[in-house]
């Protein structure tokens, strides 16, 4: 337990209402988007980095874990407070510093929430391209921590090619800056070292995003196949020939028949599956690319291939796609997501592997996928209150999560490490590569006081004794990775 006097000490950092230990306020956050629970021992809502690394430097004098949290839409138990301990919640930080038009730019806060960054530099004919589904509610300070992508990061790339430069507090409480206002600075890349990090070398505080100018021409295509082999094959193609669409998905039937009741989409609930493309640029080169990639599509004899006729069947096509795990609720109480990813050339065999997976344990499990870069999310669906369902969606999670690495690909594409992977590291890396990893970790937190055991493998007992435990789910997951 936390003793008074550092509940005192934290209050006078941040004000009395901020922060929350009461067993009614922890239990809002004991979990994020995984399946995994653990109560905080205390949450604290900083407004600025000064409290921020006030904050860390009380962490490092009480030698108590503290963990960086954003709207909690993570995928990997990222932000839980698995060993208790000090739980950062950034939202009050919200702010959007400053924008430069000209210069194509943008300095936020951790919690601005990442659709709300574009809509706000919209007005200068600009965005911000990074736009996870989970868009509407994730945050800047999520997205860097995560490495998050998105539909469109097919063309643009992820968070981290959109990040200039950061301010972040070290477990020190120190306040640096890591890059700047341009694209090339000298030295080591300790913005790249960051992004991705999931919170385990320091808190981000502040960011530099690159903002993009609106497209001249959007087109957005909806090809719907027959079966999911057809739609998987072409998308190789379509990647195999050089062709980069701004974005291009993929719904099997199941995600369908969960997501047309639920938003209404057009999406044929009699399709094996669906292609959502995308195209932009300049005017003639959207309709060239356009005419290309529905030549290859219409070799795999897609029953139907649409053309959005305007912005609001356009935005009615991608309500589908960005509702798509909302809707899964219809389907099960529960679903385990997992995020790997695979070169783009192995789609139909890895997609039919799953399928297969799903029939020998009679589990469903629905596709909904970044299809053109091969970041696959197949959703397990099971019923939580069945111990046994549980305990085989996530070895059936484990066996999607080797046969990506089998077959080229990783273990995450956007969702992180975090608890629910980190099991399976070894499996990907070489015990020296691990080794190098937790060096650097160690320069940055020598008392691994930030978001500890996330990322890196770690034994059962080592879990037992800390000061917030995980929910049964989250052991029995832990057992399963074993």
């Amino acid at each position: 337990m936390i003793n008074t006097q550092l509940i005192k000490r934290l209050q006078a950092v941040v004000g009395k209402q901020y922060v929350l230990n009461k067993e009614s306020d922890l239990i809002t956050f004991e979990y994020d988007g995984s399946v995994d629970r653990s109560q905080p021992t205390v949450v604290v809502l900083p407004s600025t980095s000064g409290e921020v690394s006030q904050l860390m430097k009380l962490a490092s004098e009480y030698d108590i874990p503290i963990v960086a949290r954003g709207a909690a839409t993570g995928l990997s138990g990222g932000a839980i407070a698995e060993q208790g301990g000090i739980l950062l919640s950034l939202t009050r930080m919200n702010r959007i510093v400053e924008i430069d038009p000209e210069n194509q730019f943008a300095v936020v806060e951790p919690g601005v929430i990442n659709l709300e960054l574009s809509q706000a530099v919209s007005k200068f004919d600009l965005y911000y391209a990074p736009d996870p589904s989970s868009q509407q509610a994730c945050t800047i300070g999520g997205n860097i921590a995560e490495n998050s992508g998105g539909p469109h990061c097919l063309a643009y790339g992820v968070t981290t090619n959109h990040v200039l430069g950061i301010e972040v507090v070290t477990a020190d409480g120190e306040i640096s800056w890591y890059g700047n206002r341009t694209r090339e600075c000298p030295g080591y890349d300790l913005r790249g070292i960051m992004i991705g990090s999931e919170g385990t070398l320091s808190i981000v505080t502040k960011a530099i995003l690159r903002l993009i100018r609106k497209p001249e021409s959007v087109k957005t295509l909806l090809a719907i196949y027959k079966d999911l082999d057809q739609a998987s094959a072409a998308v190789a193609e379509v990647i195999g020939s050089g062709i980069i669409p701004a974005a291009m998905e993929m719904m099997d039937d199941l995600a369908i028949k969960a997501v047309e009741p639920a938003v209404h989409a057009g999406y044929p609930e009699n399709a094996g599956a669906v292609l959502l493309v995308e195209v932009e640029g300049l005017s003639e080169s959207v309709e060239e690319e356009t005419f290309e990639i529905e030549k290859v599509m219409d070799k795999y004899e897609p029953l139907e291939i649409r053309i959005a006729k305007n912005d609001l069947d356009r935005a009615k096509l991608w309500a589908g796609r960005k509702g798509a795990l909302g809707a899964l609720g219809r389907l099960a109480p529960n679903y385990y997501l997992i995020d790997g990813t695979i070169p783009p050339s192995n789609l139909v065999e890895v997609m039919s592997k799953i399928k297969e997976i799903s029939a020998e344990h009679n589990l469903p499990i629905a596709n909904v996928l970044h299809a053109g870069d091969g970041n696959l999310h197949p959703a397990i669906l099971f019923d939580e209150k069945n111990p046994k369902e549980t305990q085989l969606a996530l070895k059936i999670g484990g066996d999607i999560l080797k046969l990506c690495v089998d077959k080229g690909g990783a273990l995450s594409g956007e969702h992180g490490i975090g608890i629910e992977k980190r099991q399976y590291m070894p499996y990907m890396f070489s015990t020296d590569d691990l080794k190098s990893m937790t060096k650097l970790k160690t320069v940055f937190d020598p008392k691994s006081l930030l978001n500890p055991g996330k990322i890196f493998p770690v034994e059962p007992d080592q879990l037992e004794g800390t000061v917030g435990q995980s929910s049964q789910i989250s052991k029995v997951g832990n057992n399963a990775y074993l």
